[in-house]
């Protein structure tokens, strides 16, 4: 079963891409109605969080990812386009729905959409950067990219495009016109989350005849590597001083990733291939899931120890 997964083509066609673009736009935009120009003056000002916040997702864990896609291919239990779609994965920023389940978890919110914010407009670079370096180092990975023909340049443009444009106009409409971006932010907020985790249900619907057959092959890698980046972001803040609503926010800062950025990426720049669209896919449901239980364990072990 394993290496026909390399083979397996997603029904997902330009159309369908072209309306997740638009959806994640909203979603950044969304994200940047939130933001002042202030807000980056104030993480100059204090840097320590959002650094090791950046430390940990731009390069730890891709280089992490790649130690552990390598383990996996050796003992056969993924496929090249598995291990790409980890890279791929890995390389994304942190995903907007990390500002709630922080919030749920009990963590610094403010240290959750500073290090959204920060981690957004440095994958802009960081993301094309990263897919390029850690997937040319091993020959499997480096084939599908030689294979693809992956221009990094094409792939900044689109992500520029797809984040730095809604991030700009969001950032600028919250500083020029604050009580207008406090009055729209959260309606808009919810909405554009809702639209995306409809959109990506009804995609994983769309291709049921592929997600269950092959979701028991993509399961225990991605929890290894959520698992992995989860622990990652929670120790090296703890290691970092960082106090432990600190070490929440950047935990799940860390282990949510952008997966509607990857899956975008994938279709325009991979054809859909099917083992990275089955790890992007399966990630975007995972990491929700992996998310709230941590949460909901945080929480119950604050009311624990304050004997509520």
């Amino acid at each position: 079963m394993t290496p026909q997964l390399d083979g397996v083509k997603l029904a997902f066609d330009q159309d369908n891409l072209f309306v997740l673009e638009i959806v994640l736009g909203f979603v950044m935009f969304g994200v940047a109605l939130d933001l002042k120009l202030d807000d980056f003056k104030q993480l100059v000002k204090q840097p320590k969080a959002p650094g090791i916040g950046l430390l940990a997702q731009f390069l730890l864990l891709p280089a992490l990812t790649w130690l552990l896609s390598r383990a996996l291919l050796a003992i056969g239990m993924i496929t090249p386009s598995m291990a790409l779609g980890m890279i791929l994965i890995a390389a994304c920023p942190g995903g907007n729905v990390s500002n709630f389940i922080t919030h749920l978890a009990g963590g610094r919110t403010t240290t959750s959409i500073g290090m959204t914010a920060v981690s957004t407009t440095a994958s802009v670079l960081m993301t094309p950067l990263n897919i390029g370096l850690w997937g040319s180092i091993s020959p499997e990975t480096s084939a599908i990219l030689t294979e693809v023909a992956l221009d990094p340049v094409d792939m900044l443009r689109a992500v520029m495009m797809m984040l730095g444009i809604p991030i700009v106009v969001g950032v600028f409409l919250a500083t020029r016109f604050p009580t207008f971006a406090k009055r729209v932010h959260p309606p808009f907020k919810w909405l554009s989350v809702i639209f995306f985790v409809t959109f990506i249900v009804l995609a994983v619907k769309a291709n049921s005849h592929v997600f269950v057959p092959y979701l028991p092959k993509v399961f225990l890698p991605v929890f290894i590597m959520n698992a992995l980046a989860l622990a990652l972001g929670f120790w090296l803040a703890k290691l970092g001083g960082l106090d432990e609503s600190d070490q929440r926010a950047v935990s799940i800062e860390v282990g949510i990733q952008n997966s509607g950025l990857g899956l975008i990426l994938i279709f325009a720049f991979f054809a859909g291939l099917g083992g990275m669209a089955m790890i992007a896919a399966w990630w975007g449901i995972w990491h929700i899931i992996a998310g709230l239980t941590l949460a909901f364990w945080w929480t119950r072990r604050d009311r624990a120890r304050a004997g509520t």
